[in-house]
């Protein structure tokens, strides 16, 4: 019996050992085919993308007669030389006007970017046909705008708001009807979800969602830094347009050594001669800004006169102040000590962003429309493409911007809580006063003899 049993066992070891490696062959088989459909997968990606017909030509006609007998080179050279300059034009009009005309400027720019970004969605997955799709891609966009600016209204009008009933009743509720709003939006999307179209529809959903948190978020992080002070929203923008320039500059007369395979245009060159340029161009600009109140005031409204006002007593990061030069550098300037605006050292860091950090938003843009195998995103600027070709590296500077106010710039705000607390029921605002008072008092700020 143990002779049977041990051969027994030999048999069964003998087909266990045959099933294990007709497994391991299976799984190696299925681990093949696999490998062979993810493959097959990532080239269908590449190759089913449908091209996205090329943006038209939308150079004026004058200026492509004037410029007929130049080659391809130097025409784009022109062109984008003469728009750039009327584009920067505009700009300081539009400064001229006042606050208010830059946030229109913001607000127009954001919506414009949006729709540029949102039609190529449209484009390559062909979703002009699904139904309210369109017309639900704008809606949460007035959700989101109502959401963000609602806010602002909140925290820099509250004196406005106070006089009027019933704008009192929507900031108060602001937050529960920007949700309301939004989860109208939601359930009409998902209503809206069609047989044989889910993926591309969630797709689109998706990407109605991103575009939103790059355009909007970062349009209303403008706005803020231009609360704080008009200079904390033209150093940084002229800065990035500034690199742009110089370093197309540099690179289009001195540009050798490709920079990043992305863009294939970028050069080290470029790069580099940008970077001095932007970071010499911010500190004589912020020297130039400084010296005027109506740039370095925060923001605030009049509700007395209806109007945004920028007047104030400068802070210290706008009052002259002498500096010891370094020592190795006082043998190469000659000078022991120099005057010069605190804010012209914040300059020098955002300056130093928007020439090494913010082309990479450009880079980010330039792979993104590579992904969909186009040039531009439009032809709304004839020489530059699309607002959102020109805007590219705006948003990340706008988002640095906002963070290094709120890191190493903003302390508290008097003004701003003030009209917090003009909000408050009038035994809340006593209540606030009493225990203002007591506080004064146990600092010794304030004679006991005033507590009565």
């Amino acid at each position: 019996m143990s002779a049977r049993r041990r051969r027994r066992a030999a048999a069964e070891e003998e087909e266990e050992e045959e099933e294990e490696e007709e497994a391991a062959e299976a799984g190696s088989d299925k681990e093949v085919d696999l490998e062979e459909r993810l493959r097959e997968l990532d080239l269908r990606s590449d190759s089913d993308i449908p091209d996205v017909p090329p943006p038209t030509d939308s150079t004026p006609e004058i200026l492509k007669r004037a410029l007929s007998g130049l080659s391809a080179r130097w025409k784009n050279w022109w062109i984008r030389g003469i728009l750039s300059l009327a584009m920067i034009s505009g700009f300081f009009l539009v400064i001229y006007l006042g606050s208010f005309m830059l946030m229109l400027l913001v607000l127009s720019i954001q919506v414009k970017c949006y729709h540029e970004i949102i039609t190529i969605g449209y484009r390559v997955y062909h979703s002009y046909d699904l139904p309210w799709f369109r017309s639900l891609s704008w809606y949460f966009l007035l959700c989101v705008n109502y959401f963000f600016y609602g806010e602002t209204v909140a925290d820099y009008f509250a004196t406005f708001v106070q006089r009027r009933e019933q704008l009192q009743f929507l900031i108060r509720y602001h937050r529960f009807i920007s949700f309301a709003l939004y989860l109208t939006g939601f359930c009409m999307f998902v209503l809206s979800l069609v047989k044989k179209h889910y993926r591309l529809q969630f797709y689109m959903f998706a990407w109605t969602h991103v575009t939103l948190l790059i355009t909007v978020t970062q349009s209303h992080l403008v706005i803020q830094n231009l609360f704080e002070g008009m200079i904390w929203f033209l150093v940084p923008i002229s800065s990035v347009i500034c690199n742009d320039i110089t370093a197309y500059i540099f690179g289009f007369f001195f540009g050798r050594t490709p920079l990043i395979k992305l863009s294939p245009k970028k050069t080290w060159e470029g790069f580099i001669g940008g970077f001095f340029s932007t970071v010499v161009f911010g500190f004589i600009f912020s020297y130039f800004l400084a010296q005027h109140q109506y740039f370095v005031c925060p923001v605030e409204y009049n509700s007395e006169t209806n109007r945004f006002v920028t007047e104030c007593e400068p802070s210290e990061l706008f009052q002259m102040k002498k500096y010891s030069v370094p020592p190795l550098l006082q043998a190469v300037l000659g000078w022991e000590t120099v005057n010069m605006y605190p804010f012209q050292m914040h300059s020098f860091a955002l300056s130093t962003f928007a020439s090494l950090i913010g082309p990479f938003g450009g880079f980010f843009a330039s792979g993104f429309k590579r992904a969909f195998k186009i040039k531009d995103f439009a032809d709304t600027i004839p020489g530059h493409g699309g607002i959102m070709d020109r805007f590219d590296c705006q948003y990340l500077m706008a988002t640095f911007v906002h963070v290094y106010i709120t890191s190493f710039i903003r302390g508290p705000n008097p003004s701003k809580l003030l009209k917090q607390l003009l909000i408050l029921q009038p035994e809340q605002q006593l209540s606030v006063y009493k225990t203002l008072k007591s506080h004064l008092v146990e600092k010794g700020i304030l004679q006991p003899s005033l507590r009565g």
